[in-house]
């Protein structure tokens, strides 16, 4: 489903080595979590993996599509949930659904039935005709969740997913992604939260200062690390090194 080979990006001429050829691959029905420390090159290899930002050297496929010969027919199966939602204030909640819906071609049927499930699932059913300007930024996160999942996407590409939502939403969005990848399709997600990362994730890979330092399921990490233990403990071995 996704493939990294050889992906790499600096910035200031050269001088800073966001990723440095990175090789990675993600499987059809695998939840994968994507960590480090700040700084170490995640959000950057999100935003190249959605075509926000441009490698400088390497390959990107996704679902079987070379992202630098055919863009649209990439974004066309992902979903992009960005850590910052930047969202258009000046519509409704249903008014950016909508958009969105059309955007992927989406029937009114189906969205019809998808918008009542997720706007119930994430508790947004009340506001959904409120100026998003009006939104707290939980709500926002939710709204932006929401219009990722209403053309059900092959890859579903989250960027610290759970950062603003309340217990009960984040709930509902980790029993989300294993639904989703139980019919063969595939979650990447970076995240800080580790205990999230090591109950939920079918493989898990670490980055740190541009290279993939581990890769592997919790038992395979811990095969690589001296320490046994958590994912935290595991985490904070090898990336103080």
């Amino acid at each position: 489903m996704i493939e990294l080979k050889g992906v790499s990006k600096s910035y200031n001429q050269g001088k800073v080595k966001a990723v440095d050829k990175l090789d990675l691959s993600v499987k059809a029905g695998e939840i994968f979590g994507f960590l480090g420390p700040n700084g170490a090159g995640k959000t950057t290899t999100i935003k190249m993996m959605v075509g926000l930002l441009q490698s400088d050297s390497g390959t990107i496929k996704i679902n079987g599509y070379d992202l630098e010969r055919e863009p649209l027919k990439v974004k066309q199966s992902i979903s992009y949930v960005p850590d910052n939602p930047a969202v258009y204030e000046k519509l409704t909640g249903l008014e950016y659904l909508n958009f969105l819906a059309d955007v992927y071609g989406v029937s009114a049927r189906k969205r019809k039935e998808r918008m009542e499930r997720f706007l119930e699932l994430f508790e947004l059913t009340h506001a959904v005709g409120d100026l998003i300007q009006s939104y707290s930024h939980g709500m926002r996160q939710k709204i932006v969740l929401i219009g990722a999942l209403l053309h059900q996407p092959d890859v579903f590409i989250l960027d610290e997913p759970m950062v603003g939502l309340d217990p009960k939403s984040a709930h509902h969005l980790k029993e989300y992604m294993r639904e989703h990848c139980s019919h063969g399709k595939t979650v990447f997600f970076s995240t800080h939260v580790l205990e999230v990362a090591e109950k939920l994730c079918d493989r898990i890979g670490i980055i740190n200062k541009g290279r993939l330092i581990a890769l592997g399921t919790m038992a395979e990490l811990k095969e690589q690390a001296k320490n046994k233990g958590s994912l935290e403990n595991i985490f904070l071995e090898l990336t103080e090194a």
